[in-house]
């Protein structure tokens, strides 16, 4: 007997674990989310941008303000008695506007003087230049005992040079506490940023989020119902389109549904009728019943062929007019008089003791040949259908600009009433007066849609011999007849 292996329980959780009923779900990053982020980002960006732009304007300017005081001062002290070496070693500092101002007469030696040593600014081979001549020293910073100075030197005659410092504890102070707040600043504007884009989303998506709930709804329950439309922005723009896909699946579904309950009341019949007429024949071949008379038997024969034939022409006129996509057809230059002339002979060999009258008029347009030599061949069945014996059919082809043709048949029946003049070209339609005759209500429908595909149009009305006029429309060109010679 087989022992069973060993539970490892350790791999079974592992397996349901990672299973698909245990996965769990992922978090999903919204079009709503990575548009306020995206937000805060930007912001970030432009507030670490402005910031660092403004932090180093700021210092420049308080900088050069700074130098500028001090040169100022520097100039006037060295214009005045001051520069006395013997004044200036009792000269308090306040003198000149400040307190914290540390004054110093420089020689060319490199020996300074100033009111005391507390008092003396940092000084350095730049100060020691301007005595020796050189340029007036804008401005410089130095430490002096660890806390920043900003110095400036300007010649006080030969061989001397007035030296002023002033401490940078203020500035270092308001650029501090700048340098503190932009950041706060700039990360609360983040942050309402980041809250703007996400409100700005919620309110721009909610159209989409309208959309994407129509579309759950249609595919779960099938409910092709428009979706309100507000504003005229773009997104408004896509939900009238998307109610205009709508509309057209709705009607292809209403079209479909009424093809397949009109196609089955048509079928319906003559599968019946055939039927009872084949049981009828198989049940006259059983022994255990009276013969079926050779007349009847051909009859019912002819019946059956008959219907097959109704039969096998109404599954096609139904597979022609089940392409609603508007198939691709073959296009190509036509000569319409030559189709004219093809459906003419076709119907010639069914059409009795009716006679035609044919009026041509040399047509060039572009389209598919079997489909225009079907809807002329069911404009001439229907005319012929109609007409009664000994009756003239009348197929003339009318330029009605230079750019239109329109092919006219006429027949010497009743004609159609007006109430059904509306109808003649909807699929399945037959008047009250054809319930008895032949056909699928099918042909007319054909002669409508390959009119429809040539960029055409059809129209019913009453022909001047007594009978219907059905007319179809084609766009192209006419092409002039040679000359004889």
């Amino acid at each position: 007997m087989t022992q069973p292996l060993p539970l490892d329980e350790e791999r079974a959780e592992r397996w349901w674990r990672r299973g698909p009923a245990a996965e769990p779900d992922r978090e999903r990053f919204t079009l709503r989310a990575r548009i306020g982020v995206l937000a805060a980002l930007v912001a970030a960006a432009m507030v670490l941008l402005v910031s660092a732009a403004a932090f180093l304007v700021v210092r420049q300017n308080l900088t050069s303000s700074l130098d500028e005081t001090l040169c100022q001062r520097a100039y006037a002290a060295a214009q005045s008695d001051l520069i006395d070496p013997r004044l200036l070693a009792a000269l308090p500092p306040d003198v000149l506007g400040a307190a914290d101002l540390h004054i110093a007469l420089v020689y060319s030696s490199g020996i300074a003087t100033s009111a005391d040593e507390s008092s003396r600014p940092p000084l350095g081979e730049p100060e020691v230049a301007v005595a020796q001549g050189g340029p007036t020293q804008p401005g410089r910073t130095a430490d002096l005992d660890g806390v920043p100075y900003r110095i400036v030197a300007v010649r006080a005659g030969d061989g001397r040079a007035l030296v002023l410092a002033q401490r940078l504890d203020t500035m270092t102070r308001v650029v501090t506490r700048m340098g503190t707040a932009l950041p706060i600043v700039g990360l609360g504007g983040v942050v309402l940023a980041a809250l703007a884009g996400v409100a700005v989303a919620r309110t721009g998506l909610r159209p989409v989020l309208r959309l994407t709930a129509a579309t759950e709804r249609v595919a779960k329950t099938g409910d092709l119902r428009p979706i309100p439309v507000s504003g005229s922005d773009e997104l408004a723009r896509l939900t009238q389109s998307f109610n205009t896909m709508l509309g057209a699946l709705a009607a292809s579904r209403e079209q479909q549904r009424r093809l397949v309950a009109d196609a089955g009341h048509e079928l319906r019949t003559p599968l019946t009728s055939l039927r009872t007429n084949l049981e009828l024949l198989a049940s006259a071949d059983r022994p255990d019943t009276p013969d079926l008379p050779a007349q009847d038997r051909t009859e019912l024969l002819d019946d059956v062929r008959a219907q097959v034939e109704e039969l096998s022409h109404l599954v096609g006129d139904l597979v022609e007019l089940a392409r609603d996509d508007a198939p691709t057809m073959t296009s190509e230059a036509l000569e319409l008089t030559e189709i004219v002339d093809r459906a003419l002979d076709r119907v010639k060999r069914r059409a009795g003791e009716v006679e035609f009258e044919v009026h041509r008029t040399p047509w060039i347009l572009d389209g598919d040949a079997s489909a225009l030599e079907r809807a002329v061949l069911n404009l001439l069945d229907n005319a012929v259908k109609w007409s009664p014996p000994g009756g003239t059919v009348r197929l003339s082809m009318v330029p009605i600009s230079p750019e239109w043709l329109v092919i006219e048949v006429a027949d010497e029946g009743d004609g159609i009433a007006a109430e059904d003049l509306p109808h003649v070209f909807d699929r399945f339609y037959r008047a009250d007066t054809s319930r008895t005759m032949p056909g699928s209500g099918l042909g007319l429908s054909i002669v409508a849609q390959a009119a429809a595909r040539h960029g055409g149009e059809v129209r019913a009305g009453r022909a001047p011999e007594g009978g219907a006029l059905l007319s179809m429309a084609l766009p192209g060109r006419y092409v002039a007849e040679p000359d004889s010679p």
